[in-house]
């Protein structure tokens, strides 16, 4: 499972950082009060996680194992202060919203998620890819998250007034501008809200379809479940010890026997 298109579906769909594995939950919830913010902190994620998921995996060979975790955490705050730089020059306005957000890139759990899972065992083009795709998907989480957050607790679509008094006439009808704006979904509760809202509406679909007799496996799914038959090297429910599993694996076969 290393080809791009691969990569990029399992980032978006399969392992979306944000509504199947809940990864990166303090930005998601943070900086989600409109979807320009969370498209900018998407966008900035993806960058620092695709050029770091390449740089890592064209060093992998060279980083002594002992000391991987503070190399993989120099090479993510390299690009993080790349990143921050050229938004403070040339985007002032997304860098001074997303504030401290930015900085906190080189400690998100996807990051060094990816870097260690995928990244640190596998090719550069599949990590870059790897990385590209986890970053559409937090994107698009967090874009969808700001997006439901500022049409209700704001009236406005990427900052244009859609609802509320200054929302235009459509079609001679004053409905929309009848719409008094929901202030706790632009607040720190309205992020909790939202999230189970959209996590929620998922797992209905996902439940939905799989009572219809369709594959649903593909939603929401993370992994096959079955670890011992997995062929993938980037599975991210890959955390634990090798030779604690190895040791389990030998109890549970002595076990066995012995039925």
């Amino acid at each position: 499972m290393n080809k791009p298109t691969e990569r990029l579906y399992n980032g978006i769909i399969k392992e979306n950082p944000t509504f199947v594995l809940t990864l990166g939950m303090c930005p998601t919830l943070a900086v989600t009060t409109s979807a320009i913010n969370g498209l900018g902190m998407g966008l900035s994620t993806m960058v620092v996680l695709a050029l770091s998921n390449l740089m890592i995996s064209m060093l992998r060979k060279i980083i002594p194992d002992k000391v991987r975790i503070p190399a993989f955490i120099v090479v993510v705050a390299s690009f993080v202060t790349i990143v921050q730089l050229l938004l403070k020059a040339y985007v002032p306005f997304l860098d001074s919203a997303l504030g401290i957000y930015i900085p906190l890139i080189v400690v998100n759990c996807i990051i060094l998620g990816r870097a260690e899972s995928y990244a640190s065992k596998n090719p550069p083009i599949p990590s870059l890819f790897d990385g590209i795709g986890m970053g559409l998907g937090f994107s698009f989480a967090l874009t969808c998250i700001g997006l439901v957050r500022e049409i209700l607790g704001a009236g406005e679509f990427f900052g244009i007034p859609i609802l509320g008094e200054k929302a235009p006439v459509i079609f001679g009808s004053h409905i929309l501008q009848s719409y008094v704006p929901v202030t706790i979904f632009v607040l720190a509760p309205g992020a909790f809200f939202v999230l189970a809202a959209l996590t929620a509406i998922q797992n209905k679909v996902k439940i939905n379809g799989e009572k219809k007799g369709r594959d649903m496996s593909k939603i929401q799914s993370g992994c096959s479940y079955d670890c011992m038959s997995c062929k993938e090297s980037g599975c991210s429910h890959r955390f634990y010890d090798t030779a604690a599993g190895e040791e389990k694996d030998v109890q549970a076969g002595k076990s066995e026997e012995g039925k």
